[in-house]
């Protein structure tokens, strides 16, 4: 009774006023305006909302703190949403223990991360073996309590002894940690602290006593340098940590012609004894080079060059004496070829997996006893492999169930255990051990093996939808048994369509929770995505980018047109470089869609280069340098097509404060122009969350909540009875 009537108080001071079909409001003041005009190869863009970008200015962040609270205030009165939550924790609780990030050192102790129930975050402990007694060894929500901050542990990495461990530590969901070192021989941690990690925890050498880390010039991570001026730094336990030596930065080395935007890692693989430095972008080909360990001992190390972009390296792995490289190099759906350790030479390289026409091959395992991997039919159905070190002989392994997607995992390739986990949109994944020799399976699951019977009426269609030009995309629908095809069903479109990801069949529970209210969930496979091998991304990149978003167009109209849903009854979701595919959809097709959630978007790609994050995604989304790449950048921006007088969707826009992958005003930019310009009477939302980063906060309430945010938004614009405000 007290929550209905604080509920009531905080609503009427905003001047709030519900209805089940429209939404009337006292709107937030529209975003302060100082517009900039840029001409790009002669076409003049005007930027309305450029000011936006300083975030220091008081009256931008004022505004994003402003339309923060309000939004909060909205989506905090959908009813439903608590609901959603509540049924997130109590799917949550009956996991005793969720076990991940497990690591297992030679002599068999686990290190792992583990949430039970009442944990808001993960927590690190290690055991002997399988079965041996768990200690805890560090607990993030016990470190720094200042009764607001939220520490999570990012990465960890024991040396190979297992005797010192360390442990990165981040705040409030962003991704600048600071890594404490602990003595696991009375659990304490060390003097030492290392800040400004950006990227990855302590690559320890082969003496256990030192280690490689990789450090950013600045915590601050709205500095254009704060990733492109990395430096990679030598530790010896014990010593000064102002004083580590700097092994590695662009500019050691301008002989290796490092490019502006690449950021430089250099690791070490203490098995083989190799350095590899690569300078990183997302361009899915690597360039990598290779030096022996004992040039950490020389003042200068002697790169060579293993793999140049050209060769289309997407990834490699090493066995005992040869180096096994994953590439697309005139074969589109992958091979593997392999080259020696010694003497590496690509010219040379020997075939080890061909290429199938019809089914991708995903990046190998290798194992003691030889070379495991995963063949996929349009991303959605596995088969399990095995071959010897020279793919001679080749088998398939049939799994314990059918499953749409099969992961393999192995301890090292000293080894030769090897798990596999099957899994699906609607099977729960399955964790088994593998015994090559006797070709049997025995299940070993780490986390609490429970049951979800909310979600065992659901029925799932791999259909194949036409496009605009004629191109069949796959489409994923998960919906209840016995759903009837009268225009009425709720759909939640879900895609990515970058970077060559693919998004493959596995079991959450938190977007099916759309599913179990009486929704279709329809995951497209769009162009951009990997789905279909090399081609299918490249045909979703740069200056073919429009691919992603026509392709789900074309899925929306299929629905509609199959009969399972109407314009009024769509919503479409996704994240990240997602929001290309959700803004450029409502951009083009506004009259598709009741909603449209972009979640910590990419909104504004003309401007990404001006970003920290921008160079090193030139690669996949293009440069406005170049002339028919910048026409691309300005065709994917969603903030520079929204035109005024149109009436757009109800929109949810998401931003992370913290984050360094999207900065914060490339959805902001998005959600002041739609404030602006939209005709329709729909809310235009901006959430701006001051406590996460790019994949949103940290603890398990913070994500229940985020999660809620997105499904009662939708419900409540699809009209779900459910989720309508009372008048």
């Amino acid at each position: 009774m007290e929550m209905t009537t604080l509920r009531k108080i905080t609503l009427l001071a905003i001047g709030i006023t519900f209805s089940a079909n429209s939404f009337g409001q006292t709107k937030p003041p529209k975003a302060p305006s100082v517009p900039a005009t840029d001409d790009y190869f002669g076409i003049k863009i005007e930027d309305k909302y450029r000011n936006l970008e300083d975030l220091k200015n008081e009256q931008t962040l004022n505004w994003m703190k402003g339309q923060a609270e309000y939004t909060n205030s909205i989506l905090g009165s959908i009813p439903g949403r608590q609901h959603i939550i509540d049924e997130l924790t109590s799917i949550g609780n009956r996991t005793t223990e969720s076990i991940g990030a497990l690591l297992i050192l030679e002599d068999g102790t686990y290190f792992y991360l583990k949430t039970r129930p009442s944990d808001q975050v993960a927590k690190l402990y290690k055991r002997n073996g399988l079965k041996g007694k768990e200690t805890l060894i560090f607990d993030p929500e016990n470190y720094q309590k200042n009764g607001k901050d939220i520490f999570n542990i990012s990465t960890f990495s024991p040396n190979k002894s297992g005797k010192l461990l360390s442990v990165n530590i981040s705040k409030n969901g962003g991704e600048m940690s600071e890594m404490i070192l602990i003595n696991m021989a009375d659990n304490k941690i060390l003097p030492e602290k290392i800040d400004k990690l950006r990227f990855g925890g302590a690559n320890w050498l082969k003496d256990g006593n030192s280690f490689l880390y990789i450090q950013s010039p600045t915590e601050d991570i709205h500095d254009m340098n704060a990733q492109m001026d990395i430096v990679t730094k030598i530790h010896v336990m014990g010593t000064d940590v102002s004083k580590d030596k700097i092994l590695f930065s662009k500019a050691m080395y301008p002989e290796l012609n490092i490019l502006t935007e690449e950021i430089p890692f250099v690791s070490y693989d203490i098995d083989s004894d190799l350095l590899f430095f690569m300078p990183y972008t997302v361009d899915q080909n690597q360039k990598v080079f290779m030096a022996p360990g004992s040039d950490l001992n020389k003042k200068k190390i002697n790169w060579k060059l293993l793999t140049d972009r050209k060769d289309e390296v997407k990834n490699f792995a090493i066995s005992e004496k040869d180096i096994y490289m994953y590439t697309t190099l005139n074969a589109p759906k992958f091979k593997v070829i392999k080259t020696s350790i010694a003497n590496p030479n690509l010219a040379t390289a020997t075939l080890v997996i061909p290429e199938d026409n019809d089914l991708n091959l995903n990046s190998p395992i290798i194992t003691k006893d030889g070379i495991f991997y995963t063949r996929t039919k349009n991303g959605v159905e596995s088969k399990l492999y095995f071959t010897d070190f020279e793919g001679k002989k080749h088998k398939e392994i049939a799994t314990p169930k059918k499953a749409a997607s099969i992961f393999v995992s192995a301890r090292s390739n000293k080894f030769s255990d090897v798990w596999i986990v099957t899994t699906g949109w609607t099977t729960k994944g399955e964790r088994y051990r593998y015994d090559l020799k006797k070709n049997t399976f025995t299940r070993e699951q780490l986390s609490t093996i429970i049951d979800y019977p909310e979600f065992e009426n659901f029925e799932v269609e791999e259909l194949m939808v036409r496009s605009y030009d004629g191109v069949e995309v796959p489409l994923s629908i998960i919906y209840k048994k016995g759903i009837k095809k009268d225009k009425s069903n709720p759909v939640l479109f879900y895609g990515y369509g970058a970077y060559g990801s693919s998004i493959t069949p596995s079991f959450n529970p938190q977007l099916l929770l759309w599913v179990e209210r009486g929704g279709i969930l329809a995951v497209a496979h769009v162009r951009g995505g990997g789905e279909l091998g090399e081609k299918w991304h490249l045909a979703g990149q740069k200056t073919t980018k429009p691919n992603t978003w026509k392709d789900v167009i074309a899925c929306t109209e299929y629905m509609i047109n199959q009969g399972y849903t109407n314009p009024t009854k769509t919503a479409i979701y996704s994240r990240s470089a997602g929001g290309i595919f959700v803004g450029r959809a409502i951009t083009e097709r506004p009259d598709l869609y009741a909603a449209a959630i972009p979640g910590v978007g990419s909104m504004n790609t003309v401007r990404g280069e001006n970003t920290p994050n921008g160079p090193a995604n030139i690669a996949e989304f293009g440069t406005m340098k170049v002339e028919s790449e910048a026409k691309a950048l300005i065709e994917m921006d969603s903030y520079l097509h929204l035109k005024d007088g149109v009436k757009y969707p109800a929109t949810l826009t998401t931003a992370g404060f913290n984050d360094p992958r999207i900065i914060v005003w490339s959805p902001a930019k998005f959600a002041a122009r739609l404030l602006e310009a939209n005709a329709s009477n729909k809310p235009t939302l901006l959430k701006v969350d001051y406590e996460a980063g790019h994949f949103g906060g940290v603890s398990k309430v913070k994500s229940y909540e985020e999660i809620a945010d997105v499904l009662s938004f939708a419900f409540w614009q699809v009209g779900h009875p459910d989720f309508q405000p009372k008048n």
